[in-house]
């Protein structure tokens, strides 16, 4: 069932200028901080207007570009800003939202908790619960916070949120319409939110192994963000599945060295290895093992699985990922 929707509006920024911008924010705003932690003698504490848009900047750029130490830090900045204003609704918002990146679901659920306490709105919670619920497979839960939100306030962020869910328990037609809806209803200029709509859409048609389809999205997010490294991922990955070994790899070698995520080095490893270039496969797959194995000590919820399928498919070590 492939898309024939147009894949190419609304308009945006520049996906270079936006990163660029991205870049420029997370320095800047980290510099204010260091300035004012100086200024105090290095004992100021954190404030939520000060650290909580930092950690959202570290998370977006984490994702944008594949850095899991832009992830590491914003959770380092998180923990901080709760430690400096426990009792401040932002700060344990912040707080569950790097909770839930690194898959640590009932800390993060239990920090809604405590931000509905101090008076976080009832619409944020639901969808910060909503997300969390969908990503620990309770689809029911989340389906029945995500209609409610669209149902009330039928704009980008639910309508994409809803589509996405959709997309997650395999209902194609249902998240097609709310795909193509959530795109209508976008008024905002970064190329972020648009891209990662994309994405999700190429995700649901690679699930279904619609190639053509996948790729489709894939591109137009690319096509949108030419940095983004899940659809760069993803793209290369269709790439290799319809034979392309070569442009799979002109893709991910420059996305395995500016990542530090060992699943673009694993992916890179493979197509390596099939396309007859065993000595470079195996840098990458020594590179990948070793991040995995960091990851995995460091955050377990976040990496174990993911490193048990990397040991069990291009890491050479099946009994490992089986254990």
């Amino acid at each position: 069932m492939t898309p024939t929707q147009d894949d190419r509006g609304p308009t945006t920024t520049s996906g270079h200028i936006a990163v660029a911008n991205l870049n420029a924010q997370v320095i800047g705003l980290t510099a204010q901080l260091d300035r004012t932690r100086s200024a105090q003698g290095g004992t100021a504490l954190l404030t939520a207007s000060g650290a909580a848009p930092l950690v959202d900047l570290l998370l977006l750029r984490g994702q944008v570009l594949g850095r899991v130490a832009d992830y590491e830090r914003a959770a380092e900045l998180a923990e901080a800003l709760v430690r400096d204003a426990p009792d401040d609704r932002t700060a344990q918002l912040t707080r569950a939202r790097t909770h839930s990146t690194f898959h640590r679901f009932p800390e993060a659920l239990a920090d809604l908790d405590a931000a509905e306490r101090y008076g976080a709105a009832r619409a944020e919670l639901d969808a910060e619960r909503a997300a969390i619920l969908q990503a620990m497979g309770c689809h029911a839960e989340a389906l029945a916070l995500r209609r409610t939100a669209a149902q009330c306030h039928p704009d980008f962020t639910t309508l994409s949120a809803l589509a996405v869910l959709h997309a997650e328990r395999r209902e194609a037609a249902e998240a097609e319409r709310l795909f193509t809806a959530a795109r209508h209803h976008y008024r905002g200029v970064s190329p972020f939110p648009i891209a990662e709509l994309d994405l999700r859409r190429g995700l649901m048609w690679l699930g279904d192994r619609d190639l053509p389809a996948a790729r489709t999205w894939f591109t137009a997010a690319v096509r949108r963000v030419p940095a983004y490294a899940p659809a760069v991922g993803h793209l290369a990955q269709v790439d290799a599945a319809l034979g392309d070994l070569e442009a799979a790899i002109d893709r991910l070698r420059p996305l395995a060295v500016s990542s530090d995520d060992p699943e673009i080095a694993a992916t890179l490893a493979g197509v390596l290895r099939d396309a007859g270039r065993p000595a470079e496969a195996e840098h990458w797959r020594t590179y990948a093992a070793t991040r995995y194995d960091e990851l995995v000590r460091r955050r377990p919820e976040a990496f174990l699985d993911h490193a048990a399928d990397f040991w069990l498919t291009v890491g050479g070590d099946p009994q490992r990922g089986l254990n």
